[in-house]
């Protein structure tokens, strides 16, 4: 008789435990798991609409704060549920996106202030839904959601997306709005189903996105079309891949932007990007590189891939005066991926014969063209002493590599034909990854139980 009252009194129902570790427990879940749990019991219900677990969830998802909350009046699930009534269908890249925005106009304010009035509004929904029914088909969920937040840009100069100068050669890519993209939206063969995302006025280059599988890409790749010269087909595109969708392009970019790895010059974003290991100090100077590879005087077919490299020549402002010194010549040794190598010598950098003392910098930009998709450089220039012109000495200048982004063949000729269908916008399939749900019709989850109303089982 013993036994079995000690075993009965040894039964504890989970409902019954005290309230902090359960919501101990609580917090671990989900908003979905959450309100699931909301119909489990009146206990349960009561817990279910903590602040605290509504609050970390706002945060998660919405990046919502306190002062978010006081200025809406309501409480956390309140304002949590008005959140996901408006962007519900986002809640896997919201957060992502939103934080990705916000650092960049917080570093676009400190260093390129004239960008950030550049900047549009938000999209609505009904803009956006509008645009899918003028294109005939759906958006990828990242790249609505990012719109959500700021609709491109206006067509101005500097473009957002980057810049690039060479002695004639100039480009600045604006981030289009949807609109305008829409405009631009590709049903040509060859560039099926695809929406531009930037564009530069000098060179006429746009970034595109797959909206849709066809045609060789996949449903959210960015890209950089290039026409095949040697196709006698007009329509056989190669392309530069930049992104396997907007989320990974948009917030690879912004990384780059705001860690410093794209350099800022006269205000522009330039996409140069600097390997750290680049970098070699001989002496009192220190030489460093930077790369970038340009599409549009590029091609897949014929192999031409055009790079731009710039360098950075400094001197210690701890040095002497007396080790002042004039660059007189380069020398580079090129190495191609195919094992050939080539040797190239001459007077100066780009026609000048800069003069380094304490504390001087000196950059300059040139460029290259290879037939091999990946190479690299490295040599040493020669300098002479000011004080004492017979006084010479090389200077190492750093191996750096150059290698052209992934690139995709246009489809075989046999499988081009299976690519000619013409995508309608009620047999897509959703490419953004997200799912629509409705807050309040969760996916078979009755939301009125967190109302106070609970499940018949429970009534």
């Amino acid at each position: 008789m013993l036994k079995l009252t000690m075993a009965s009194s040894s039964e504890l129902r989970m409902d019954q435990l005290p309230s902090d570790p359960l919501l101990h427990i609580l917090s671990y879940l989900d908003f979905r798991d959450l309100v699931r749990c909301s119909c489990v019991s009146r206990r349960f219900n009561d817990l279910s609409k903590h602040g605290p677990l509504w609050k970390s969830l706002s945060w998660r998802h919405w990046l919502l704060t306190e002062v978010d909350r006081v200025q809406s009046g309501v409480s956390w699930y309140r304002l949590f549920r008005q959140s996901y009534g408006d962007l519900g269908r986002y809640v896997y890249c919201y957060a992502s996106l939103k934080r990705t925005w916000e650092q960049l106009k917080t570093f676009l304010q400190q260093r390129c202030p004239r960008m950030i009035v550049s900047l549009k509004e938000g999209a609505t929904e009904m803009e956006l839904d509008d645009v899918e029914v003028q294109i005939g088909s759906r958006l990828p969920e990242d790249y609505r959601c990012s719109f959500r937040i700021h609709n491109g840009q206006k067509l101005v100069i500097p473009g957002l997306m980057g810049s690039m100068s060479l002695s004639n050669h100039y480009r600045s890519e604006v981030l289009l709005d949807v609109e305008t993209a829409a405009g631009g939206f590709q049903q040509r063969t060859g560039m099926r189903s695809c929406l531009p995302l930037t564009f530069c006025f000098h060179t006429g280059l746009s970034q595109y996105l797959a909206v849709e599988t066809a045609e060789g890409r996949r449903t959210g790749d960015t890209f950089y079309p290039c026409p095949d010269q040697t196709s006698q087909d007009p329509s056989a595109i190669d392309m530069f891949i930049t992104g396997s969708s907007f989320l990974d392009w948009f917030t690879t970019y912004v990384h780059n932007v705001v860690t410093g790895e794209y350099p800022i010059i006269r205000d522009q974003i330039f996409r140069y990007v600097h390997d750290k290991s680049c970098v070699a100090t001989t002496g009192p100077l220190t030489v460093s590189v930077s790369t970038s590879f340009l599409p549009e005087l590029s091609s897949v077919h014929p192999p031409h891939f055009f790079f731009t490299y710039r360098i950075r020549i400094e001197m210690s402002p701890s040095c002497s005066p007396d080790a002042s010194c004039q660059l007189d010549t380069r020398y580079w040794k090129i190495t191609r991926s195919d094992g050939t190598v080539e040797e190239v010598e001459g007077p100066g950098v780009v026609g000048e014969f800069p003069v380094m003392t304490p504390g001087k910098v000196h950059e300059y930009s040139s460029c290259t063209t290879f037939s091999t998709p990946s190479e690299y450089m490295e040599g040493h220039y020669t300098f002479h002493r000011l004080a004492n012109e017979e006084e010479v000495f090389n200077v190492a200048i750093p191996r750096f590599h150059m290698v052209c982004p992934p690139f995709r063949e246009p489809l075989a000729p046999t499988l081009k034909a299976s690519a000619n269908h013409t995508p309608r916008f009620d047999d897509h399939h959703d490419g953004g990854g997200g799912g629509g749900d409705d807050f309040g019709n969760l996916r078979g989850i009755n939301m009125a139980a967190l109302e106070g109303t609970l499940c018949p089982r429970h009534i």
